[in-house]
């Protein structure tokens, strides 16, 4: 039997997180009150108050829950260099379909859910590229069609490239 999880509820963040600050807030006073023993009822709440630091570090945990209850667990492993194809979810009115962009993933940027990926790929000999964030729920899937072994963390050199060598990256 698996053991459901706190985030697989629909609206955790609703009535969860709210729960949560407030038990982490008490805890960071009570931590307080005992590491600081000049802390008395009657001391002026300067004294007894969360310092800044403390409720930032609350609130980062609090961001942190949030973001890994919307990030997607299947992702497909791909590093800058790769040629990828990625699946995007198109609408069209009523009706969904999977377009693919397929091209040499040029660079990754940012972290958790702002993670975003840039492609590139040569189209009636005009280069284009495509930014993606890396969790959206329009990408359906990506593939990674040929491992490239790149020396660099941005590939921005291939944009001056021309023909061939526009989208050769060693394998």
């Amino acid at each position: 039997m698996k053991a459901e999880l706190a985030t697989d509820f629909p609206d955790f963040h609703r009535y969860f997180l709210p729960m949560l600050a407030f038990a982490v807030v008490l805890e960071l006073l009570s931590t307080r009150h005992s590491r600081n023993s000049s802390c008395k009822i009657d001391a002026s709440a300067r004294e007894c108050a969360p310092q800044p630091r403390d409720v930032r570090k609350l609130m980062n945990r609090i961001i942190d829950l949030i973001d890994k209850e919307q990030q997607k667990g299947d992702l497909t492993s791909f590093a800058v260099g790769d040629s990828v194809r990625v699946h995007t979810r198109v609408v069209e009115g009523d009706k969904e379909r999977i377009q693919i962009f397929a091209g040499v993933v040029i660079g990754r940027k940012g972290r958790g859910l702002n993670e975003t990926f840039t492609v590139r790929r040569i189209s009636y000999g005009e280069g284009v590229e495509r930014v993606f964030p890396l969790h959206s729920p329009r990408i359906a899937k990506i593939e990674v069609e040929q491992e490239g072994r790149a020396r660099r963390a941005k590939l921005n050199y291939l944009r001056t490239q021309k023909g061939k060598q526009a989208t050769a990256v060693r394998e």
